[in-house]
């Protein structure tokens, strides 16, 4: 298939591309540096702009999003919100006009907003934070009758090149690495493999449609996630980081890793697809390895 993809530079484009272009399909990566992706690519995945679309494509995956790892002024929050929900309605609707069969979307686990102890399958209802708002607008963008529709509620994505593994690992081996909060809430974790074959998966079975959590079937705690990368780092587990001290520190930011979800990946399991990483220990060893 020919590929559409935004993102496609990023934590989990990059190497998504990279695993499509090694299944055989041809990949355009939209952006807003072309000549970034045919650097990154080395001309293996040409680049677009969003309002330069190819004349025709088979299929559109769908990452793009800013960053939510930023203090979240009004200026970003606006930004947090048209990033995805602007960027998905001009995907969706050169998808649905350029002869495409396919679009998968991106969103989040943190649509269903602070759950607790309470598990979360893709038919929960959505939460009522601004997160859980910011996925619902984002879904809402994506919905089409023309086209088969997944979409993808992914969650904390280990990998030591980025994402919170990125972040953590250099604090753990500074001696800084504690839980956050009193370390109960709930993380639903994915390793970044198993996230990058699950959009693949997802595009290749006509099959699937519809939401799917991309989540790994083993959610922890922050606890748990504290001290299983310890372990992993070999370095000890260090004071908390008290509840007042994130909000005084990152703002409405922190609900990113004080609200929880014990989020489980039903519809994948159901529908045949294998996690290759189902246990923390494991996960968190191959992806600080890489």
């Amino acid at each position: 298939m020919h590929v559409v993809v935004s993102g496609g530079t990023g934590f989990i484009g990059e190497p998504l591309v990279e695993h499509l272009l090694g299944l055989g399909h041809s990949v355009t990566v939209v952006s807003r540096s072309p000549d970034k992706v045919a650097r990154v690519f080395d001309g293996r995945a040409p680049g677009c702009k969003i309002d330069d679309l190819p004349a025709s494509f088979d299929a559109v995956i769908n990452l793009a999003g800013a960053t939510l790892d930023k203090r979240w002024s009004a200026a970003w929050k606006r930004e947090m919100i048209d990033s995805r929900v602007e960027t998905t309605r001009i995907l969706r609707e050169g998808a649905e006009n350029s002869g495409a069969k396919v679009f998968i979307s991106s969103s989040a686990v943190g649509y269903y907003g602070d759950c607790g102890d309470e598990v979360c399958n893709e038919d929960h209802a959505p939460g009522d934070d601004f997160l859980a708002g910011i996925c619902v607008k984002w879904e809402q963008a994506a919905q089409t009758e023309k086209l088969r529709l997944v979409i993808v509620r992914t969650g904390v994505v280990l990998h030591h090149s980025g994402g919170v593994l990125g972040a953590t690992i250099p604090l753990f081996k500074w001696f800084m690495g504690g839980r956050l909060g009193d370390g109960r809430q709930y993380m639903s974790w994915v390793h970044r493999d198993d996230i990058v074959r699950l959009f693949a998966w997802a595009l290749e079975n006509e099959s699937v449609s519809g939401v799917l959590n991309g989540t790994a079937p083993e959610p922890c705690t922050n606890r748990e996630f504290t001290r299983a990368l310890a372990r992993g780092v070999h370095r000890p587990v260090s004071l908390p980081v008290p509840r007042f001290a994130l909000r005084l520190a990152l703002g409405q930011m922190c609900e990113m890793v004080l609200h929880g979800q014990k989020v489980l990946p039903a519809r994948p399991l159901a529908l045949g697809f294998e996690f290759e990483h189902t246990g923390l220990t494991e996960a968190l060893e191959s992806a600080i390895a890489g």
